[in-house]
């Protein structure tokens, strides 16, 4: 029997990966992928413990920049030179300093007070499309609404957002997609340049004039910790954009493209809106926004009889794992009362993820509130068409009849 060949290129394993996941993990749970020079893992057991073994860093940024020809390396530069200050790029002790102070800014209290102007936003959103017609969902709800609520968090305006969405696709390009050509390399770096000489001028303007929102509160926190630099600033602003409007709009489409393509569990929730945080946790699990985390090996050991060496890079798949067979019963099946439901898609320890409480709170309330609305919602005319990405999975294409 041939082993299944991983490569996420491919139309059809980018629409849906979930058969070769199977197969992988039945068949070859330590996978060498020729097509990305890596490691693929699929299984739940070794996807959880990835993110704890001290033989794995999450620090995978300066080996790939100093593995580059010196050519691209200077494409990379101004790109690096930001990313390597993400949270998610960091390993103790910086990840640590960093992490408990977000934690500070993004707390659960905050969190939860911001159900009010939430449902307000989704109610901005879905009160004036025309429903007669079709609608791209992804362009007209979800792409706005985690926009909306991240950009009014970090006080700026929302005109803003075509431009900072421009720049964060640039930025997605590098950060998410598996294909490697110095055209992606530079318009990832030009992403990078704006966006971060965006937030450069907007901390500035804070000045002394410093309010309650999210970009004020951590210069308030910078002030107190003198080590951090302001490009650390400049760089969390960046990925607090890029992070809380991204995972949330994937999602969005996955979880509504998952309700109508099995109408007896969109039935169900209809009947019983009290499951819809079951709900979410279920859509995360079945087809979640984080498709895979990325990794450096940083001490040789086996796994499944595989040796994993110094330096190379391995993606643990968060959506296969969430589909073992191993740990949850009938997986391939949505069940909107799971319980329990212990999936990966936001992370494990030191690296779970910031905003998980934020993006399960706008999703719990968009998709409520479209069950009220439009309990017959349907597929529209129109390929749904998914992201040429590795890390992040969902629609960029949905288009709906809203019934």
């Amino acid at each position: 029997m041939s082993l299944p060949v991983y490569n996420p290129t491919d139309a059809s394993t980018r629409r849906d990966p979930f058969p070769l996941y199977e197969a992988l993990q039945e068949q070859d749970p330590v996978h060498w992928s020729e097509a990305l020079r890596c490691w693929i893992i699929t299984r739940y057991d070794d996807v959880r413990q990835i993110v704890r073994a001290p033989e794995i860093s999450s620090d995978r940024l300066g080996p790939f920049y100093a593995s580059q020809s010196d050519e691209r390396r200077e494409i990379l530069s101004g790109l690096i030179r930001y990313l390597n200050e993400w949270l998610v790029f960091k390993a103790p002790p910086e990840h640590t300093q960093l992490r408990k102070l977000l934690n500070k800014v993004f707390s659960p209290a905050m969190v939860s007070n911001l159900e009010p102007s939430i449902q307000a936003t989704v109610e901005h959103i879905l009160d004036p499309l025309d429903t007669s017609q079709p609608v791209e969902f992804m362009h007209d709800i979800a792409v706005l609404l985690p926009a909306y609520v991240i950009l009014d968090l970090m006080g700026l305006p929302r005109r803003d957002f075509p431009q900072l969405k421009t720049w964060s696709d640039q930025l997605r390009l590098f950060i998410g997609s598996a294909r490697g050509d110095d055209d992606k390399y530079r318009k990832a770096r030009e992403g990078a340049d704006h966006m971060a000489e965006y937030f450069r001028r907007a901390i500035h303007a804070r000045g002394a004039e410093l309010g309650d929102d999210v970009i004020s509160q951590l210069v308030r926190a910078w002030d107190e910790e003198p080590d951090l630099r302001e490009d650390t600033l400049v760089a969390t602003c960046m990925l607090i954009l890029f992070g809380g409007h991204e995972t949330t709009t994937n999602f969005l489409g996955s979880a509504v493209s998952t309700l109508i393509d099995h109408p007896e569990q969109r039935e169900r929730l209809v009947a019983a809106p009290e499951l819809i945080e079951s709900a979410i946790e279920e859509f995360l699990r079945f087809d979640g926004p984080s498709n895979s985390i990325a990794r450096v090996v940083v001490a040789d050991h086996e796994l499944h009889g595989k040796t994993l060496k110094q330096g190379q890079r391995l993606f643990a798949m968060i959506n296969a794992a969430n589909r073992d067979p191993r740990t949850f019963d009938n997986p391939h099946q949505v069940d909107i009362a799971r319980n329990p439901n212990p999936h990966l898609t936001f992370g494990q320890g030191l690296h779970f993820c910031l905003g998980a409480r934020l993006a399960k709170l706008e999703s719990k309330l968009c998709v409520q509130e479209m069950m009220r609305r439009y309990p017959n919602m349907r597929h529209a005319p129109g390929e749904v068409q998914w992201l040429d990405a590795l890390v992040m999975r969902g629609p960029m294409q949905l288009p709906l009849h809203l019934e």
